[in-house]
C-alpha cells in the first residue's frame, strides 16, 4: 500500500504555479481521504489540504484561494494545484491517505495511515 508523491516538485519563482500528483495503489481509492502535508526546515509537518472520499475539501488558511485539491477516480490520483506561490510555501510536500469513516475532509497528521515519499518545492527568485 503506497501513496506516492510524484511529478510536480521543483523550483519555481514567486507567483508561479506547480501541480503535485499523488498516485495511490493497493487501496480502495474511493474509500480514503487524501491529504497533502508539508514540512519546512526546522519546523513540524503541517496539514495543507485534505479531500474526503466524496470530494469535500479543506485547506489551511495560508493557502486558501491559492491551492486547490482534487481527485481523479479513474487514475486513483489526487492533485494539489498550487498557484501564486510564495517563498513561505517552500517545504517538502507529502501526501497521505486515511480511511474515510465520516465523509468529512479531516486529515489529522497523526491519524494518516499511509504516507508517500516527499517532494521538494522551492519558491525562490
Amino acid at each position: 500500500l503506497r501513496c506516492s508523491c510524484r511529478r510536480g516538485g521543483g523550483l519555481v519563482q514567486p507567483g508561479g504555479s506547480l501541480r503535485l500528483a499523488c498516485a495511490t495503489s493497493g487501496l480502495a481509492f474511493d474509500a480514503y481521504a487524501i491529504g497533502w502535508f508539508r514540512q519546512a526546515p526546522g519546523k513540524e509537518r503541517v496539514g495543507v489540504s485534505c479531500i474526503s472520499s466524496p470530494g469535500r475539501t479543506n485547506h489551511r488558511d495560508s493557502v486558501k484561494g491559492r491551492f486547490t485539491i482534487s481527485r481523479d477516480k479513474r487514475r486513483n490520483t489526487v492533485y494539489l494545484q498550487m498557484n501564486s506561490l510564495k517563498p513561505e510555501d517552500t517545504a517538502v510536500y507529502y501526501c497521505a491517505a486515511v480511511f474515510d469513516y465520516s465523509g468529512s475532509p479531516d486529515c489529522p497528521p497523526n491519524n494518516m495511515g499511509y504516507w508517500g515519499k516527499g517532494t521538494q518545492v522551492t519558491v525562490s527568485s
